[in-house]
């Protein structure tokens, strides 16, 4: 008797410990684990939590840390998806060939500063003389006389090589204070007198920061749409080759007419499809004809 209930004691046992062992291999080929660009977190982490309601089995694990970790780390197969600011085939150390490119967005870089700097638009070139240190002073440009505080991106950053791509041209940046998320710079700015930065788009909302205009033209989705306003870049997701099916399930996922047409607006960022011009990894700009 004592036998047969041991007997069946670990009969229901192994059943327990099999089922388990069974869902949690489920659940880890359900995982997609995105890493990378801090402009696309906001975008990503939204629609990872969207997309889990109509996949309950899914598990999306969305983290920051740059455009240079993202793409190293979907490189090296250690995350599934390696979120860019920026073409892999620019980045050093970064075989692009390798790497499927899927573009699932679009968004604004935009120059902030502290409000009480008395200066709402500069020049391109102005701009460039700031953050190359060759202008010093907000009075030099106008505003207040109040010192210039530059705070730069991290060197992984893809909106720190979008920024300095399209507006230093080659030259030389001031050494500075460096931050890799967007929330953090925005913050600083807002509290630090004579602090200058740039952020995504969707992350310019503190009523304490000043958005600059470049040569009169205001930084909106629509400015950007033709490349009137030309700060802006590409959201990249980047998988290593063929992307498994948990995988291409969410790519399709965030490149579906419910991402693109209601989250992603929703959130600040641009749909691909709104997009009037494509601009390749060589800054080179081509109008989009629309039938």
């Amino acid at each position: 008797m004592k036998k047969h209930r041991l007997r069946k004691f670990i009969l229901i046992f192994i059943t327990i410990l099999a089922v388990n062992l069974l869902s949690a291999c489920q659940n880890n080929g359900e995982k997609v684990t995105i890493v990378g660009s801090s402009a696309m977190q906001l975008l990503a982490e939204q629609a990872g939590n969207d997309y889990r309601l109509s996949h309950p089995d899914s598990n999306i694990v969305v983290q920051g840390g740059g455009s240079g970790t993202g793409l190293s780390q979907v490189q090296a197969g250690a995350v599934e998806i390696g979120t860019s600011d920026v073409f892999a085939q620019t980045q050093k150390g970064i075989d692009a060939k390798k790497l499927q490119d899927y573009l699932v967005a679009v968004v604004g870089i935009v120059p902030i500063v502290n409000k009480d700097v008395g200066i709402k638009n500069l020049t391109k070139a102005q701009l460039a003389q700031v953050f190359t240190g060759k202008v010093t002073n907000w009075k030099q440009l106008g505003g207040k006389n109040i010192a210039i505080t530059v705070i730069n991106r991290s060197k992984g950053s893809g909106t720190r090589s979008s920024f300095e791509s399209l507006i230093l041209n080659g030259q030389k940046p001031i050494k500075a204070q460096e931050q890799d998320s967007n929330g953090t710079v925005r913050r600083i700015v807002s509290s630090t007198p004579g602090a200058i930065s740039y952020i995504s788009l969707p992350y310019a909302n503190d009523k304490n920061i000043q958005k600059l205009s470049i040569d009169n033209i205001t930084p909106t989705n629509k400015n950007i749409t033709t490349n009137h306003w030309q700060l802006w870049s590409y959201e990249h997701m980047y998988t290593k080759g063929k992307p498994n099916k948990a995988t291409k399930s969410f790519i399709d996922y965030m490149l579906s007419s419910k991402v693109q047409k209601d989250l992603v607006p929703k959130l600040g960022y641009i749909s691909i499809d709104d997009m009037k011009i494509y601009r390749n990894s060589k800054n080179q700009v081509v109008s989009l004809s629309k039938d």
